[in-house]
């Protein structure tokens, strides 16, 4: 099972982490302090005290103290995990250090195992090791390595001289990361009085502080001296009122926080309006309540409220549980929520620019992450990048350049006669009343007042996984002209364009290609003024997986003859990075950086578009913002001596400098994870029957496992399935009632979305009869082992 799955939330298991503004502050000290307060004002209770990872001699760790001055209480129970003799930095202490995952997973048992242990309230106080980011055993900084965790923290304030910057320091990186930081300790220091200064800078963000006198100094060779002048010391300290309020009012938070969960699906459904849901019968138990998320996971309220169901976890102590994010948070998550890289990268440039107006000026992280998208995607064709803030409005613009593109060079007039775009069925660019009318009517946008489809959708065979065999499912209409089903060794050979492109398939498509546009343009008169396509796989329309030899055809097709679209000599392109026949789109919002397993979805094509839209991954999940790369040749249709000639659309965050810094890390990261081999052993997995791709043959590949895949191919209510990239998609016998509204998948997102047998959940989403599981591009390979048996049994098999 995944270690890294998330935070601890019990009713009757209160936990707080000890966090130290810096080393030699009192940490241990104020732990000793909150157990015996603990044990004094709530007797009932028991403490626990949880230090991780310890380094010194054993006879001053941190558990021993604890527990020899609260000796007298054996309701305060004391342990160290890893103890390690060295007096120096943990990362430097250990040879072999076990994993992040691994210690986690070690924490999160003993804390289980903690809350099995009373049925009455307790309190863990898990003290860490140093300053916030002091190094781990594996050298993560501390404040990253028990993020998943998200325990309420205490933090120990530094009492020494620099010890106001160290200590606001160290909140603003909890704080960062997403910890609740509910109390402030220090000791009072008569010369230095930082305590003054940060009792009033903590009181104005809610959080208490409580200042205590320090410890008596030590006396030398005077060991039962110093023991008896400490434990008059604590036994004073633990009586104050200071301490006592600050441990109600902790309480008084923990109960705050757990009924606040449990009523937010309640007023939700009262106050929210969701996207893409019918809301007349929808009920609270419905709506998943998300209280913080971590890596592949969200953490959600627990709302079985049936002990029997989570006997393993303690029943309905258990508030959060852990749910894998299986639609990617709408297909934007790709380097793990609460990614701290990106998190920085949005604090840095939240910290220098907040959000400045892009027209005519420029900021470093607009430039920057232009310059690396042109030389990231760009075979040489594209050259400009326009930033709008989410994919519906990217491809709106993208759209709005195709259009006067065309119009400039067959100098066509639009008051006469409007142009549509040519595009594939199930296409789906956006909710934004200009994209919806580049669709064919459906179940988006057929009931939109003022839509009205333009243009021509090709309908297109589809690939998947039949019985073990890869199968290119060619549409009952279109057989006459394409012939039927056509079987493939391979998925790397559906993408061996260049020999499949001479094939009898493949003359076959630009037959039929070709004479589709002849009848459109020709017999039927209509003008069209742009090819619009999702590379690949067309998400919202049914996760469609098109044959990319059909798509490739298109694009040739389109490309090879302009004189379809305008008699006129002027059609002929310039130069090779001009288009011609029609402006291509390319809308890879979904499909882009690294989610079908390549930084771009055209480069299965073949094909490099004139118009380029990226969104979604593109911030790696943080924040929206969308980038609509264009050709030199689409731009140079709007240069002009009149305003009205220029591209005249805009948002006001256009070019928002916190999502650039932001996207330009999230591009870089997934580069480095290519470069480096990150996703080396899923390639070896779908490499042909004989090893190694072919010389020169770009490699097709899923995190989901071959054989996986293979396996589900089998089971007797899926009708196909695929995977490519973090992608696998599952298409259920549905007969009849197959598409967007069909609930053929209500059993399988049920099945998915609560178990009791299992420690976690998935939130998982489906489109029509097709079920799809999303991981992120830094999921984990036991986690996708996991996930593939949970599937397996979600289908019955």
């Amino acid at each position: 099972m995944p270690a890294l799955l998330g935070s601890h939330l019990s009713r009757t298991l209160r936990a707080f982490q000890i966090y130290g503004a810096n080393t030699n502050v009192g940490k241990t000290i104020f732990s000793t302090i909150l157990a015996k307060a603990s044990r004094r004002h709530f007797p009932a209770e028991t403490v626990f005290y949880l230090k991780p990872v310890s380094t010194g001699a054993p006879e001053d760790a941190d558990d021993g103290h604890v527990a020899r001055f609260t000796d007298a209480d054996a309701a305060v129970r004391a342990e160290c995990l890893l103890q390690y003799r060295d007096p120096v930095s943990p990362h430097l202490v250990a040879v072999e250090p076990p994993s992040d995952e691994s210690l986690l997973a070690t924490i999160r048992q003993r804390i289980a195992t903690y809350g099995c242990r009373t049925t009455t309230p307790s309190t863990l106080l898990l003290e860490t090791a140093g300053g916030v980011h002091s190094p781990t055993l594996s050298g993560t900084s501390q404040a990253d390595l028990y993020r998943p965790l998200r325990l309420p923290v205490l933090l120990v304030a530094d009492p020494r001289l620099g010890g106001i910057s160290a200590s606001i320091s160290a909140f603003e990186s909890l704080h960062m990361r997403g910890y609740d930081v509910e109390g402030v300790l220090l000791f009072g220091d008569a010369y230095y009085r930082n305590d003054g200064y940060l009792g009033e800078y903590f009181a104005k963000r809610g959080i208490r502080t409580v200042v205590l006198p320090p410890p008596p100094e030590r006396v030398v060779g005077g060991v039962e001296r110093d023991r008896e002048a400490m434990r008059e010391y604590y036994e004073t300290q633990c009586a104050d009122e200071g301490v006592r309020d600050m441990l109600v009012e902790l309480e008084s938070r923990h109960a705050r926080r757990i009924d606040k969960l449990a009523t937010m699906a309640d007023e939700a459904v009262s106050t929210i309006w969701y996207p893409f849901t019918q809301h007349q019968h929808l009920t609270a138990d419905a709506i998943t309540a998300i209280d913080s998320a971590h890596g592949d996971f969200f953490q959600t309220y627990n709302n079985t409220n049936t002990r029997a169901a989570n006997e393993k976890n303690k029943g309905d102590d258990v508030v959060l549980r852990p749910t894998f994010d299986g639609s990617g948070s709408w297909w934007t998550q790709g380097l793990g929520h609460a990614n701290p890289e990106l998190t920085l990268a949005a604090a840095y440039a939240a910290g220098r620019y907040g959000h400045v107006m892009f027209a005519n000026a420029i900021h470093e992280p607009g430039l920057e992450l232009a310059k690396t998208l042109l030389g990231s995607l760009s075979g040489g064709r594209l050259s400009r990048v326009f930033y709008s803030d989410n994919g519906s409005t990217g491809c709106e613009v993208a759209v709005k350049m195709g259009l006067r593109a065309s119009r400039a060079r067959y100098a066509w007039d639009h008051t006469q006669r409007e142009a549509g775009v040519i595009g594939l069925k199930g296409s789906y660019h956006g909710d934004t009343i200009g994209v919806m009318d580049c669709a064919e009517p459906g179940v988006y946008n057929s009931e939109v007042e003022w839509y009205r489809g333009r243009g021509h959708w090709f309908d297109f065979p589809k690939v998947g996984m039949k019985k073990g065999r890869w199968i290119i499912e060619v549409p009952e209409e279109m057989r006459d002209d394409l012939g039927q089903d056509v079987a493939m060794e391979s998925l790397a050979d559906i993408f061996d364009l260049q020999p499949r492109a001479n094939s009898e398939l493949g003359k076959k498509y630009q037959r039929y290609i070709l004479k589709t546009l002849e009848r459109l343009t020709q017999a039927e008169g209509r003008r069209f003024g742009a090819l619009i396509i999702e590379p690949l796989v067309l998400g919202a329309g049914g996760m469609l997986f098109s044959d990319p030899l059909f798509q490739h055809t298109l694009v040739a097709t389109v490309r090879a003859n302009p004189t379809l679209f305008s008699p006129a000599p002027t059609t002929a392109a310039p130069d090779a990075t001009s288009w011609s026949g029609l402006p291509v789109i390319f809308d890879e919002v979904f499909t882009g950086m690294y989610r079908l397993g390549r930084l771009s979805a055209a480069s299965f094509l073949q094909a490099e578009a004139d118009i380029s839209v990226h969104a979604k991954l593109l911030t790696g999940g943080l924040l929206p913002l969308c980038a609509t790369l264009a050709s030199e040749s689409v731009f140079g249709a709007f240069l002009g001596d009149e305003k009205k000639d220029a591209l005249l659309h805009g948002h006001s965050y256009t070019a928002h400098a916190v999502g650039c810094s932001v996207a330009r890390e999230s591009v870089r990261a997934l580069v480095r994870m290519d470069e480096r081999g990150e996703w080396e052993a899923a390639k070896r997995d779908w490499r042909r029957e004989k090893g190694e791709a072919r010389k020169g043959e770009a490699e097709v590949w899923s995190v989901w496992r071959r054989g996986f895949v293979e396996r589900v191919s089998f089971v007797a209510d899926v009708d196909s399935v695929w995977a490519l990239g973090s992608v696998l998609a599952v298409n259920l016998r549905a007969g009849d009632k197959a598409g967007y509204s069909s609930n053929a998948a209500q059993g399988f997102l049920q099945e998915m979305g609560s178990r009791a047998s299992r420690e976690w959940n998935v939130h998982a989403r489906a489109l029509g009869n097709v079920v799809y599981i999303m991981a992120s591009q830094t999921t984990g390979v036991k986690t996708i082992e996991v996930m593939q048996e949970e599937i397996v049994k979600a289908l019955g098999a």
